[in-house]
């Protein structure tokens, strides 16, 4: 069976069980949490639909650009960097804290990539499908995947950063399913006073244009958060980790043609635990533990933010 065919089973699945089973479905899963707040969009947009008319593949895109495993590949601190192996383009990948004022300019495209339009499955279908590198040969054959296919090279990374040890001042964990994102979301920050960010692409058609920060709803919105980066799976994966430390910041940005970004910065205040051989010390010129270091979100990330 093929890829595609496999997910169309996957989804009809995850929707017979939702309908036929008494376990709650994420929407009310939310509702019973946050009883007050309505869910935000972002997330909503991650739930798969409720009527099998309505579906489609989940998603067989993880074969663009699958060399890169989205911000989260910046957002990693134990990531190392060999400059003869790779150099970054002219966008802004990282930069200092006090950067972050009106009037500065940034060369930005990734904000308007989605690495994949995955969807959550429900708890009980994510659950029972193997998601460990133990099972890297069942997940694979579940996928009727070859091992030296892009697909596989992703699905390995995805499982290979779920797995990896955190460093000093760092939690992190993945969640596969709403429910699991919501649950440890609060058991990490509780459910008083907590929502989540997303960032805002109103154009996303803009190519490499060249963005200026302005003033308007520019803010630094928490210094303790946690930050979820959407992997590269056939079903939605976010690895979620907060680092001791840290600040988020909403930016505001106007490109050279009028497009208008409202995104998410986070900036991480003590590097001195992070790989010496990381990306953003040989761009930034800096050694670990000097300066701040900042870098934007994919607009597809999320934030849990504690007010």
């Amino acid at each position: 069976m093929g890829f595609n065919f496999l997910l169309i089973l996957i989804i009809l699945l995850n929707i017979a069980i939702v309908g036929s089973h008494a376990a709650l479905p994420a929407e009310i899963h939310w509702n019973s949490v946050f009883p007050h707040t309505p869910m935000p969009t972002a997330l909503k947009n991650l739930l798969l639909p409720t009527t099998p008319g309505n579906t489609s593949p989940l998603v067989d895109t993880m074969m663009e650009d699958s060399g890169n495993d989205g911000d989260y590949g910046s957002g990693d601190p134990t990531m190392g960097f060999e400059p003869g192996n790779a150099s970054p383009n002219n966008r802004t990948i990282y930069f200092f804290e006090n950067d972050i004022h009106p009037g500065k300019k940034m060369k930005l495209d990734q904000l308007t990539k989605a690495i994949n339009e995955a969807r959550f499955l429900s708890r009980q279908v994510a659950d029972s499908m193997p998601f460990s590198r133990d099972e890297f040969p069942s997940i694979l054959e579940q996928f009727s995947l070859k091992p030296e296919s892009a697909e596989a090279k992703a699905i390995n990374r995805t499982i290979t950063n779920c797995e990896r040890r955190t460093i000093r001042g760092e939690d992190m964990y993945c969640a596969k399913s709403m429910e699991s994102f919501v649950e440890l979301g609060v058991s990490k920050l509780g459910n008083k006073n907590i929502k989540v960010l997303s960032s805002e692409v109103e154009i996303t058609d803009i190519g490499n244009s060249e963005f200026t920060i302005v003033d308007e709803g520019l803010e630094m919105v928490g210094e303790k958060e946690i930050v979820c980066h959407k992997e590269k799976y056939p079903y939605a994966v976010f690895l979620c980790h907060s680092l001791d430390k840290s600040a988020v910041y909403k930016v505001p940005l106007v490109g050279e043609n009028g497009s208008k970004i409202k995104a998410l910065a986070v900036c991480h205040r003590d590097t001195s635990a992070w790989n010496p051989m990381h990306m953003a010390f040989y761009i930034l010129k800096v050694k670990p533990g000097e300066v701040p270091i900042c870098h934007f979100l994919m607009r597809e990330d999320l934030v849990w933010i504690q007010n």
